[in-house]
C-alpha cells in the first residue's frame, strides 16, 4: 500500500512518520522549505508525548503529481488551503480516495468539488503535534481518530484505511455519523482555540480563572445552539467534554495559537467564524464567537 500526505505541517508529518514507522509507503508532498529539506536530508524525528523520541526515513515531495502512485491521499493542509490543494493534485487522482483529517467545516464539500463524492472519506483526530525546529515533530497529544465516509456509506476501504492508521499507532474507528463527528471535533475547537491564542495561554489555563472558564462555555453553548439548529446530534455532556480536553491537554499550545505567534494565517474561517455565519443563517445569535473571530482576525493582521 502507498500513500501520499499532502501537507507537511505538524500533523501531516506526524502521520506520515506514524505511517512510515509502521511500513507502509508513503510519500509526504509540501511546500518547498527548510522543514521538507530536513526531513529529505535526515529524516523525520517524532517526540512522544511518553518523552522518548523516533525517528522515520521518509520520501518527500514538491509534486503534487505524486498522488497518481497513491492508493490513497491523506489530506492535511490547513482548512483554508483545501481549495487549492485539491486544485493541484485533482488532475493526477483517477479514482483515489481522498481522506481530510482537517479541522473546521467546509472541507467535504470542497473536496467533492474537484473529485467524485463517493472518493470522499472525511475524520477527526484528537492527535496534536507542533514543529520545534525544521525535520522535528513534537507528538504533543494523542486521541482517537474517526473517519467515515461523507457523502455514501461505509466500505470495505474505509476499513482498511482504519486499520491501517491503527496499525500506525494512530488508533482509528469508522463511523457512518462523520459529519456529527466533525461537528463535536469543532465544539471543541471553538471553546479553546481562539481563546488560548489570543491569551497566550496553554490550554488548561482557561480553566484557572473565572474569564478562562467563562469564554470556554459561552463559545461552545453559542456553537451548540448553531449546531442543533443546523440538525446536527449535540452529546449532552459537551461541554463537560471541552473541559476534559481542555485538561488533558493543559500543557499544550493551541494550533490557533501556534499559528498567532508564528504570523501565520489561521483557521478561524472555518472555526468560529463558520459557527457565526451559520448563526447568521437559522438567525441565532453568536456574539462571543462573532467577538473571538474578529479580534483573531485582527491578531492575524
Amino acid at each position: 500500500m502507498h500513500v501520499a500526505v499532502i501537507g507537511a505541517g505538524a500533523l501531516g508529518t506526524l502521520l506520515a512518520g506514524r505511517l512510515k514507522r509502521a511500513e507502509t509507503s508513503v510519500t509526504l508532498v509540501g511546500h518547498p522549505g527548510r522543514h521538507l529539506d530536513a526531513i529529505a536530508d535526515r529524516g523525520v524525528c517524532i517526540e512522544r508525548p511518553n518523552g522518548t523520541a523516533e525517528s522515520a526515513d521518509l520520501t518527500v515531495s514538491t509534486e503534487h503529481d505524486e498522488v497518481a502512485a497513491a492508493d490513497w491521499v491523506l489530506l492535511a493542509v490547513k482548512s483554508y488551503d483545501t481549495k487549492s490543494a485539491m486544485a493541484d493534485i485533482a488532475p493526477s487522482l483517477d479514482g483515489t480516495t481522498v481522506l481530510s483529517v482537517q479541522n473546521g467545516l467546509g472541507n467535504a464539500e470542497t473536496i467533492a468539488e474537484y473529485v467524485d463524492p463517493e472518493q470522499v472519506v472525511v475524520g477527526t483526530t484528537g492527535h496534536g503535534a507542533s514543529i520545534p525546529e525544521p525535520g522535528r515533530v513534537d507528538h504533543a497529544g494523542t486521541g482517537e481518530t474517526v473517519i467515515g465516509r461523507y457523502f455514501t456509506d461505509i466500505d470495505e476501504e474505509v476499513e482498511t484505511i482504519a486499520a491501517t492508521l491503527t496499525a500506525a499507532d494512530v488508533e482509528t474507528r469508522v463511523t457512518d455519523r462523520p459529519r456529527d463527528a466533525i461537528w463535536e471535533k469543532l465544539l471543541i475547537n471553538v471553546a479553546i482555540n481562539a481563546s488560548t491564542a489570543l491569551a497566550r495561554v496553554p490550554n488548561g489555563y482557561l480553566l484557572t480563572s473565572q474569564p478562562g472558564e467563562r469564554l470556554l462555555e459561552r463559545a461552545i453553548e453559542e456553537a451548540i445552539d448553531v449546531a442543533q439548529a443546523e440538525g446536527r446530534s449535540v452529546p449532552n455532556d459537551v461541554v463537560d467534554h471541552a473541559k476534559t480536553v481542555a485538561r488533558r491537554t493543559a500543557t499544550n499550545t493551541s494550533s490557533m495559537r501556534q499559528d498567532i505567534e508564528s504570523g501565520s494565517r489561521t483557521e478561524i474561517d472555518a472555526l468560529n467564524g463558520a459557527i457565526v455565519s451559520l448563526g447568521r443563517k437559522h438567525d441565532v445569535e453568536t456574539p462571543v464567537n462573532q467577538t473571538l473571530a474578529d479580534l483573531v482576525r485582527l491578531a492575524e493582521r
